[in-house]
């Protein structure tokens, strides 16, 4: 999923995004609500976690626009407020759900999946990527390419559903340490090219047809089909 996170609490912020992306989803975090309502206009998304308490403009203020511009993208509230009738007056400005600080991530996942269901955008599987012929299991770490398995390392499958996630989007070598290492690691972007050509090699190797691509001076893509 697309997940577009206002959070100001940094470490909160921090944590959710990393173990959103831990999970493959691609999340774009912001830290008040201006900043999150221009994020909203210039992007796609599917779905919004929100915090309440944001700076600048509320979360609730911002579920209330974003409805009146009916825009049906799922919304989640985060918030410390545990009073039923501030969970109340959350879901009649728009919000889908809610949740109470602390809260498990693993909950958050859950619950940002089950939005996502509702939503009946063709998102078939939270456990199954197919891009062309090459399909991906996310729960089991298992790849496979026209019906034959591929063994990857951990971080060869996290580099490869990060691409398919981006499909046919360029990623920087900056962008994809990111994603699978995180910036806060010692990783260097030799290690993130090595690793491109062990995955190059595994996936790409035996076929004709390539579908992970160098963008000199700008870095990877994943292609369907190696158009």
């Amino acid at each position: 999923m697309r997940i577009l996170l206002a959070e100001d609490d940094e470490t909160l912020g921090e944590l959710t995004e990393h173990q959103l992306k831990r999970q493959y989803h691609v999340v774009d975090w912001m830290k008040d609500g201006l900043q999150a309502r221009a994020a909203i206009s210039a992007g796609r998304y599917d779905v919004y976690v929100l915090d309440w308490m944001l700076p600048e403009m509320t979360g609730l203020e911002l579920v209330r626009e974003i409805r009146r511009k009916e825009d049906h993208t799922p919304i989640l509230l985060l918030t410390a407020r545990d009073a039923v009738q501030d969970r109340v007056e959350g879901l009649r400005a728009g919000a889908d759900d809610y949740m109470i600080k602390p809260f498990a991530f693993e909950e958050l996942e859950a619950r940002l999946i089950a939005l996502f269901r509702r939503q009946d955008r063709g998102y078939q599987s939270s456990d199954m990527l197919t891009l062309g012929d090459v399909s991906a299991h996310l729960d089991r770490f298992e790849v496979s390419r026209r019906g034959t398995a591929i063994l990857l390392t951990r971080r060869e499958f996290q580099l490869l559903i990060c691409l398919m996630r981006h499909a046919g989007q360029v990623l920087s070598r900056e962008q994809l340490l990111d994603h699978v290492w995180g910036l806060a690691s010692d990783v260097t972007l030799n290690v993130v090219d090595a690793t491109i050509r062990l995955l190059r090699k595994k996936v790409d190797g035996p076929y004709e047809t390539k579908c992970i691509q160098s963008v000199y001076g700008a870095g990877y893509r994943f292609i369907i089909g190696g158009e």
